[in-house]
């Protein structure tokens, strides 16, 4: 029998590999279709957003949101199963978090995926994409591949530029006047940055539902997600100089072996669920085998080296705070030698929090810590399982019975017929 101690070996094993895939930004030709067919990979993973829908009898619409910097981002509108007459007028907006596409809310299945959850219950839901992940990979005037350029970007800029671009495309196709937001992780964290630095913006919001918000990372108990995190943050100079300026891309030969590891049945929980537990936290049997078969094929979604050092930066600070580029460069880009502090008092927002005790991305601490500056909450909802962590939000099989309730709540509370 194989012994603890190996599994964690190769689990290791696998996690070096696929950083050193990502940082020497090694590509092969993608695995075809027929061979995928022959070696009896999940069928949800071959497909994007639009056909995953498709194949369990949902419709969707693809729109293309151009940022005021000229980031082109697809988003996705979803009309759920028998709603057609029954659709309530008020949007609802779902963000994904770090290194993840609107794909991630699919990848439970239509039993526990969210956007089929909210969808099914007859909301008006649109789907986004941060710059820089497969679906957002594209601007008006930078070409990814040559303009480093492209790739200077962090949560700073989604949250200033991404998530005010998005809202007023969704109100303005719409044709209303404010929309409810939900926010995972990342896609909280962003929020509150558009609210600090964008007057108006929040206003835009009936109410914003947070899932697991990632603001600082102070107390991160996760030691891979440090050692990676801070270890290629502090490297993003030395990384420029031999011109990689993107990490975690899909199609790059680590996210492909990934992909193809976490296929079979024999190795996707053995190996990918161990993996799983050990950047977050254990729990057993909350993401399934199937759903592990299909996240990794749009899991890591890609970023930017700077995003990534501007991670490592929240780990080590006790703060949420703009990027540290030393006190010399921030006296010229801030006006101050340290980098500003956002101000959470601007999320004016009423808010609801649901996060989990078991989550080692962000620790209960900093939850804890954020609640206590937001102005207007409205619930703070700690999930009833106690090994509830960061990624079951995303792709637990238990999401409708032990977060769906309370989301479907507030959406209910601030939507209209």
């Amino acid at each position: 029998m194989t012994s603890k101690a190996n599994v964690v070996f190769n689990v290791l094993l696998v996690f070096v590999t696929i950083v050193l895939g990502n940082v020497l930004k090694l590509r092969f030709r993608p695995i075809n279709n027929e061979i995928t067919r022959s070696l009896r990979y999940q069928r949800d993973s071959l497909l994007n957003f639009t056909e995953s829908r498709e194949l369990y009898g949902y419709s969707s619409e693809e729109h293309n949101v151009l940022t005021e910097d000229g980031y082109i981002l697809t988003i996705f509108r979803i009309n759920g199963r028998n709603c057609a007459h029954k659709l309530k007028r008020t949007p609802v907006l779902l963000m994904h978090g770090f290194l993840q596409s609107s794909d991630t809310w699919l990848d439970a299945g239509p039993k526990a995926g969210l956007a089929y959850l909210i969808s099914d219950a007859c909301f008006d839901l649109w789907v986004g994409n941060d710059r820089g992940n497969y679906y957002s990979r594209r601007h008006n005037r930078l070409d990814p591949d040559k303009d480093p350029k492209f790739w200077k970007f962090s949560v700073d800029e989604i949250g200033f530029y991404d998530i005010p671009a998005t809202l007023e495309y969704i109100l303005k196709y719409t044709k209303e006047d404010k929309l409810n937001y939900i926010g995972y992780s990342q896609g909280a964290g962003t929020f509150f940055v558009m609210c600090s630095e964008r007057p108006g913006y929040c206003a835009k919001a009936n109410v914003f539902i947070g899932l697991a918000p990632a603001t600082r990372l102070t107390n991160t108990k996760s030691v891979p997600f440090k050692i990676l995190i801070e270890g290629l943050g502090h490297l993003e100079e030395d990384l420029a100089t031999i011109g990689i300026y993107e990490l975690f891309a899909k199609g790059s030969l680590s996210q492909e072996f990934l992909s193809l590891l976490c296929k079979f049945s024999a190795t996707s929980e053995l190996l990918c669920g161990t993996g799983v537990s050990l950047v977050d936290s254990f729990h057993q049997g909350s993401i399934t085998n199937e759903t592990l078969r299909v996240l990794f094929d749009h899991f890591p979604a890609g970023t930017s080296v700077h995003n990534i050092a501007r991670y490592g930066q929240s780990i080590r600070s006790s703060h949420f705070q703009k990027f540290d580029y030393g006190s010399a460069q921030n006296f010229n880009i801030y006006g101050t030698k340290q980098p500003p502090h956002y101000n959470l008092s601007a999320v004016t927002v009423p808010s609801v929090v649901l996060y989990g005790n078991n989550d080692n991305l962000v620790d209960t601490k900093d939850i804890l810590w954020l609640i206590k500056r937001l102005p207007n909450m409205l619930e703070i909802k700690r999930v009833s399982d106690p090994l509830w962590n960061h990624f079951d939000s995303a792709y637990s099989q238990f999401t409708k019975d032990l977060i769906f309730p309370t989301i479907n709540k507030y959406l209910l509370k601030y939507s209209r017929k």
